[in-house]
């Protein structure tokens, strides 16, 4: 049966029709396990309960014109006092009329006050507790409605306020690198204007790749690796040869979803912190495969190492510490590991493991992204500029 049709007018009263006959059913059950009259009996419970299907509009009407607020339920409950004797008084009559078509009742009855005066001696009580039930469903639905609404709301706050973190953290993260970037090209205009020109073309290269994914958290490994030539190719200008880069990247996560500019900064830090102190340079690696159903990268480089009683909650950099609460605000608690360790053969690694996630269409994007840098790239640098950094690239 079609969803859509049971929220309509025709659906909701089928299923309340099947409801009521249940619940007849239901309290028919003694007068069918007795041996008497069995359809009468049937008859008798099912007319019971048909009679207050027809009259639930009105408890659910005379609930609505009450103004009294729900919080206030002492005095809602009040004022429902002389609306249950009437709607109970209604319901009476009714269900006499329900049982004379059914047979079980007689018409000449239902006119006479004498008919509302036996049922007060009779079944009246009961029909009255039976108003206050309905009522008191009718209640308990309310504040589960609104309750989940409340939730709703809630959750929809809850992601507000952490996408208006995440996007805080990136304010910070982008400031901080471009100040960065332009002090590498500051110490380059004087001395090789060619190479400052070269850099700044990169550095713009950054920026728009950097405000095309500003709106988006996360991106394919893919794009994010372009996003990092671009900045590599500013280092290598400056360093030359004493900075080395490899990448160490699984075909089968190529397209996987990451944090937005986060291999970015731990490049950066691995390069600033261990590669520019050692007078002979050293390599940066990047890494990223799978395992089992979680993403793991590392960035390991060969640097001097991380300085004694270093530690990553107390002595992190800016860059450091906003990647790693980018990290930990886009996965749930728990599903994230970033650790930064002295590696044994000399420098520092930093591995992070994030849920495997796939989006087709990032993936596709950031394939057309990759071609479309690698090809800009291609075009920009020649042999000959390649040799002119090296040679003119400065010592540490």
């Amino acid at each position: 049966m079609d969803k859509q049709w049971l929220k309509t007018g025709p659906g909701r009263a089928v299923v309340a029709a099947l409801a009521w006959t249940l619940l007849g059913c239901v309290f028919a059950l003694p007068d069918l396990s007795s041996g008497h009259d069995r359809l009468r009996g049937l008859l008798l419970s099912l007319t019971l309960w048909w009679s207050w299907g027809l009259v639930v509009p009105l408890i659910l009407w005379a609930d609505r014109q009450i103004t009294i607020s729900s919080k206030q339920l002492p005095r809602r409950v009040l004022a429902h006092f002389l609306p249950s004797l009437l709607v109970t008084s209604v319901y009476v009559y009714v269900l006499g009329v329900v049982r004379a078509v059914f047979g079980i009742g007689e018409w000449n009855r239902l006119p006479s006050i004498g008919f509302l005066v036996a049922e007060l001696g009779g079944m009246f009580l009961w029909n009255w507790l039976v108003y206050w039930l309905i009522l008191g469903a009718w209640q308990a639905y309310r504040y589960y409605d609104h309750y989940i609404a409340s939730e709703l709301r809630l959750e929809r706050l809850e992601k507000s306020f952490s996408e208006a973190r995440l996007n805080a953290l990136r304010m910070q993260l982008d400031p901080h690198f471009l100040f960065n970037a332009l002090n590498t090209i500051s110490s380059q205009v004087e001395r090789d204007p060619k190479l400052a020109r070269a850099m700044i073309e990169h550095l713009g290269n950054l920026l728009r790749l950097s405000l095309e994914s500003k709106d988006r958290q996360e991106v394919p490994l893919a794009e994010e690796m372009a996003f990092l030539e671009h900045y590599l190719a500013i280092q290598k200008i400056r360093f030359g040869n004493h900075l080395r880069f490899e990448t160490q990247i699984a075909p089968q996560v190529k397209y996987a979803s990451v944090p937005c500019l986060f291999v970015q900064p731990l490049v950066e830090n691995a390069i600033r912190h261990g590669i520019s102190r050692r007078a002979s340079g050293g390599t940066v690696i990047v890494s990223a495969h799978q395992d089992g159903n979680r993403l793991t990268i590392r960035v390991l480089d060969d640097g001097v190492g991380l300085p004694t009683g270093w530690t990553l909650d107390n002595s992190a950099g800016l860059g450091l510490s906003v990647t790693r609460q980018r990290v930990a605000g886009l996965y749930p608690e728990g599903e994230t590991r970033f650790a930064v360790n002295r590696r044994p053969s000399g420098g520092t690694e930093v591995e992070i493991s994030l849920p495997l996630r796939w989006t087709g269409k990032d993936a596709a994007h950031a394939a057309v992204r990759v071609c479309r840098t690698q090809r800009n790239g291609g075009r920009r640098r020649s042999a000959s500029q390649a040799a002119h950094y090296r040679s003119a690239a400065p010592r540490f």
